[in-house]
């Protein structure tokens, strides 16, 4: 009886070993929405094999639309087009080193852009700025996912699949 439950127990103690493992290994490749000063994950998106994506907003003082592009490389996020239709308070009037300015239809468009960040910070809007996460043709409003008013940090990373249980997945 005793030979029997020392069997069990070791071959019990690798099994759950490799359960423990298998929750905790950072293994999926998402974009990651914590608290700005905190790990805790809020939402994530999967990534596919595409690895670009869009945050569009509407700006606070001109109430028209801004679009950020956006291309993930190296644990870096790479800022390399912005959109707008209005000059005002806070948008650029030209681009800077190697970036294209152009105007077509009435768009205002600064491309080329190579700017890299490890992460961005941004406040979900609680009232006019409707922040949207464009990934893949498909649009999601941050806001459904976040509450209004929270400071988040984007930013690229793997997670498990236990982060996976906690956090929201915007892309489902």
């Amino acid at each position: 009886m005793k030979k029997r439950k020392t069997i069990v127990v070791l071959l019990c103690f690798p099994l759950l070993l490799f359960i423990i493992f298998l929750l905790f290994f950072p293994y999926k490749q998402v974009i990651a929405f914590t608290y700005e000063d905190q790990e805790k994950l809020l939402a994530y998106l999967s990534l596919e094999k595409v690895k670009t994506f869009q945050i569009k907003y509407t700006h606070s003082i001109h109430l028209s639309d801004v679009l950020e592009s956006y291309r993930l490389s190296d644990n870096q996020i790479n800022q390399t087009e912005l959109a707008y239709e209005d000059f005002a308070v806070g948008m650029p009037s030209n681009a800077e080193g190697d970036e294209v300015f152009e105007e077509i239809d009435g768009t205002y468009y600064i491309k080329n852009m190579s700017r890299s960040f490890p992460f961005i910070d941004l406040r979900i809007g609680q009232v006019r700025a409707n922040h949207r996460l464009i990934y893949q043709n498909k649009t999601y409003s941050l806001s459904n996912y976040i509450k209004p008013g929270t400071w988040v940090r984007i930013s690229q990373k793997k997670i498990t699949i236990w982060q996976q249980l906690k956090g929201v997945n915007i892309n489902g």
